[in-house]
């Protein structure tokens, strides 16, 4: 069982503005509507832990696993619901420098799980609109 969602939006901003923002973990609490904390050293292979609340929901904290940190370029993790393989989602955000000094900001993720199908209806929903939220806000405070 598998689904992706994906979004994206064009900032105003260098890259290299945009990842230090996205990547500031401790001025989340002040800023991100979506992801409300990131806790830890953000290393490949290294676990973080993230609070997620989603719009219309309880929210989550979760620990996943570092892929991938390159900066001004990539960040992306992998997490679990339990165990691996009932619902796991790998998160990813992607910074492109488009050259005229906008960055195109994606944010997206992959969910797989024999839970998928439940959760289908919260995924198209408050998943979907807590990214958007978040891409607004870092594009906001990208363009200050």
């Amino acid at each position: 069982m598998k689904k992706e969602i994906k979004t994206e939006i064009r900032i105003q901003a260098p890259a290299e503005k945009v990842w230090n923002i996205l990547t500031a973990f401790g001025d989340y609490p002040q800023w991100n509507p979506f992801i409300k904390s990131i806790e830890g050293t953000a290393r490949v292979g290294s676990k973080i832990t993230a609070r997620i609340e989603a719009p219309g929901s309880k929210g989550m904290t979760f620990k996943p696993t570092v892929l991938v940190f390159d900066p001004n370029k990539e960040f992306r993790w992998i997490g679990h619901l339990l165990f691996p393989g009932l619902f796991d989602g790998e998160h990813r955000f992607e910074l492109i420098d488009n050259g005229d000094h906008t960055t195109t900001f994606i944010q997206a993720e992959k969910f797989n799980g024999i839970l998928v199908p439940l959760l289908r209806k919260m995924l198209d929903g408050g998943t979907i609109e807590g990214f958007r939220a978040m891409n607004n806000k870092l594009k906001e405070l990208c363009e200050k």
